[in-house]
């Protein structure tokens, strides 16, 4: 059984959330109970808050500011997330915003994380500023971690331009996020691909693994256009 603390961290437009959703999702299909905490005090728009009701059909808890501060644009944390973290029970995800700011949130849990031990992930799309070449990825790992207090574990690739994504852009992504990985000494064993577009990127690139998604966090206005309006 998968009773792990995951730490999801990424800069904005990462696709960390997304990945948060379907890590969640892969745990839960191999029969762990699961808690997805959202954490994310700097992206309004993509937050895995966002799937509360859906996860609750599913029997995943997110964990989220609730009631009239559910949907706030705020910089909430839940109260209940010590609880979670200290619940050995069951697997937790913190979904956590990729900026200093963002990561400074994890300062309340640093003690209570590290008793229970933690595999904390930074999801990276190298088609994004910041993270575009192997010295950005090491320089916001490095702030990453000292605003965190905690260790990066692993580099997750997610390399893409969405509808304009190929197979020479996440080959290119890849590449670049081995060499970060390599100078830091983590773990790079993952790719990640939206369903639409896993036809023109297939699997062992690299010799690593590729993990499907499908897209969940819609736009504001695509959630509008969705809904006829």
């Amino acid at each position: 059984m998968d009773m792990k603390l995951y730490i999801v961290i990424g800069a904005y437009g990462s696709g960390k959330s997304e990945y948060s959703i379907h890590l969640a999702r892969s745990i839960k299909a191999l029969g762990n109970n699961v808690s997805l905490a959202d954490m994310d005090v700097v992206n309004p728009y993509f937050r895995s808050r966002d799937v509360r009701d859906e996860f609750a059909a599913e029997g995943i808890d997110v964990i989220a500011p609730e009631g009239e501060f559910s949907h706030a644009d705020l910089p909430m944390i839940s109260p209940r997330i010590k609880g979670a973290i200290e619940n050995y029970e069951q697997t937790v995800i913190l979904d956590v915003g990729g900026d200093p700011a963002g990561c400074r949130a994890l300062g309340r849990f640093v003690d209570p994380i590290i008793k229970r031990g933690y595999h904390m992930q930074l999801v990276v799309n190298t088609s994004r500023p910041f993270t575009s070449n192997p010295d950005e990825i090491v320089a916001m790992i490095s702030m990453l971690e000292a605003a965190s207090k905690l260790r990066v574990k692993e580099l997750i690739c997610n390399t893409n331009l969405m509808e304009y994504t190929d197979l020479n852009l996440v080959e290119q992504g890849i590449h670049i996020v081995e060499e970060a990985a390599s100078r830091q000494q983590l773990e790079f064993s993952s790719y990640l691909v939206l369903d639409e577009y896993m036809d023109k990127v297939p699997d062992n690139l690299g010799g690593k693994r590729r993990l499907v998604m499908s897209y969940t966090l819609r736009k504001p206005w695509e959630k509008l256009v969705m809904k006829g309006i």
